[in-house]
């Protein structure tokens, strides 16, 4: 009983650890970015942006993995980068700090005023800072119920006699210390569970110290796994670097364990508080150690992981930054950038197919087919990411912008295969027949062309900006082009009564491709309905809604849950 009540306290310690954590991203994520990119002028404003970061989300794996998406794409140099991660290794032992005080009956004020604020904010922020206030007191909650669960288990003689062959050797503890806290992903957690220990008299003043070096030297090895890319060996600088700063630590303070835990007991008996007060000094001594070696180490690691030649793989997603997706408003900017991306690549489709239709163009012809291939990856990306993204909570807004961008994507997609499929043939069939169309008829299909280019162009600033006014000027122009394509028609039929030769051979194709356009144009003004919806002008536009325009479904997970 006591091992099962030990293992629910700890995992309500990290749950709570995991609220404060998405509470507080979900609040103020793309502040906080702002500020880690903002704060890079010199490697002391940067050790002191990780170190506020890092209080706030009460995880340097957190930021570790920010930090490491930076370096990976050039944003952030390596020393700057290197002291974030010093800052941020501080910043763990905040929470630490004030927790190694008797805080427990905060718990109680922390869950009201959490439910309060989580179930009657009328903004999404403060939802989330709800969010984080009940989850720093399942923190405290947890603390208390581990305390409690030690106490009585204090005079049991198995137990302590297995604490104490699991703690007898310091080199034991350090490794246990580290596996434990890259298991939980949380050297806060750790290190709180050892203060557990300590109080309840289960750990000697070694042990608990070794311990403190062991999480210490855990939390810096997840970032190397998680945050660093193998197809980049450049993303490992960072990760490794932290490592190195971690393992050089441990080693300079591991010899001199069983004296500086005497001597420190002299000054602080409390064993709780002194091991948090040595997880605080620890990381401010490798800070001041390793702050002015930053330079040598960068040298160090360029030369351990040199940059790779770049393999410019164009269906490979820019924009789509895993880290970002516990940060819905970050993670949708990222998204809606990809498919801006994937618009860019169809918009090129759409200008190379008619200008191969009028040179009678082979190369070009194949380009497109290869650049559909390329929107299609894209938008299988953007789909799979955004899927990522809704299984965590989104709020009302954030999952409306999940849809378009999910249905924009799928409207590119359409068009790119309207291109490959439809006019990349026609055009392909026109230039082994070798047709020609007439003059005029060449006229009327470029600037039928233009006007779908246009939409186009107006479409891709809708998507971004969310502007109601060039909504109604790409509904206007839908009905303007419908009118167009009928007098196209016109004169094509009348082109034929006279009989030009040019006109009989292409007659079919010419209208092929003005049906095409058209298409293309209904996909393209697909983008207006849903900025219309929002603005509640979409009721005097329901009449021209009648072109297919997908669907797109979030998965139930995307509604507002209950606070977790």
């Amino acid at each position: 009983m006591v091992l099962l009540d030990l293992m629910g306290g700890v995992a309500l310690l990290l749950w709570g650890l995991h609220m404060v954590h998405s509470g507080i991203l979900r609040a103020f994520g793309p502040d906080l970015r702002l500020l880690l990119s903002r704060a890079l002028r010199n490697r002391f404003t940067a050790l002191a942006a990780g170190l506020g970061l890092t209080a706030l989300l009460q995880s340097s794996t957190a930021t570790a993995l920010i930090t490491t998406s930076f370096a990976a794409e050039g944003l952030v140099g390596l020393v700057p980068a290197l002291a974030i991660m010093l800052g941020a290794n501080i910043g763990t032992t905040l929470i630490v700090q004030v927790l190694s005080f008797n805080v427990a009956a905060v718990a109680p004020i922390l869950f009201v005023l959490g439910l309060v604020a989580f179930r009657s904010g009328p903004r999404s922020r403060i939802k989330d800072i709800g969010r984080v206030s009940i989850g720093l007191g399942l923190m405290l909650l947890s603390l208390h119920i581990l305390i409690d669960t030690l106490a009585p288990a204090e005079e049991a003689p198995a137990m302590r006699v297995f604490m104490q062959a699991i703690t007898a050797d310091a080199t034991l503890c350090i490794i246990f210390g580290a596996v434990v806290t890259w298991i939980v992903h949380s050297s806060v957690a750790s290190v709180l569970l050892v203060m557990s220990l300590a109080y309840a008299h289960f750990i000697t003043a070694d042990a608990a110290l070794a311990l403190v070096l062991g999480a210490n030297l855990g939390s810096a090895v997840n970032p190397v796994f998680e945050g660093a890319r193998r197809d980049n060996p450049a993303s490992y600088r960072l990760p490794v670097g932290n490592l190195l700063n971690r393992i050089i630590g441990v080693a300079l303070i591991a010899p001199f364990l069983h004296p500086l835990a005497a001597q420190l007991q002299l000054w602080q008996p409390d064993l709780s508080k002194l091991t948090a007060q040595f997880h605080m000094a620890f990381n401010l001594g490798t800070a001041v150690v390793f702050i002015g070696l930053l330079g040598g180490m960068e040298k160090l690691l360029v030369r351990l992981f040199p940059d790779r030649p770049a393999e410019i793989d164009p269906a490979k997603p820019r924009y789509l930054d895993e880290t970002a997706l516990e940060t819905p408003s970050l993670a949708l900017a990222d998204a809606a950038r990809e498919a801006l991306r994937m618009g860019d690549l169809v918009e090129t489709m759409l200008r190379n197919v008619m200008t191969a239709m009028m040179t009678n163009d082979r190369g070009l012809v194949d380009q497109v087919s290869r650049t559909d291939n390329i929107v299609d990856r894209l938008d299988e990306a953007i789909k799979l990411y955004i899927t990522k993204l809704t299984r965590g909570s989104l709020d009302e807004r954030e999952g409306k912008r999940a849809m378009e961008i999910i249905s924009f994507a799928i409207n590119l997609e359409h068009i790119g295969d309207i291109i490959d499929k439809n006019l990349s043939e026609l055009a392909t069939k026109k230039i082994k027949r070798r047709f020609q169309f007439s003059i005029e008829g060449a006229e009327e299909l470029q600037a039928f062309h233009r006007q779908i280019m246009e939409s186009l162009r107006i479409a891709f600033g809708i998507f971004m900006s969310g502007d109601a006014q060039p909504a109604h000027r790409l509904l206007d122009q839908k009905a303007e082009l419908r009118n167009a394509e009928l007098a196209a028609t016109e004169r094509h039929l009348e082109r034929l009564r006279e009989g030009r030769s040019e006109t009989l051979e292409t007659t079919s194709l010419h209208l092929d491709v003005l049906r095409d356009l058209r298409r293309i144009h209904s996909h393209i003004c697909s983008v207006a309905y849903p900025v219309l919806d929002a603005a509640g002008e979409l009721a005097s536009r329901r009449g021209e809604a009648t072109d297919s325009v997908p669907t797109v479904a979030l998965p139930a997970s995307s509604a507002q849950p209950l606070p977790r």
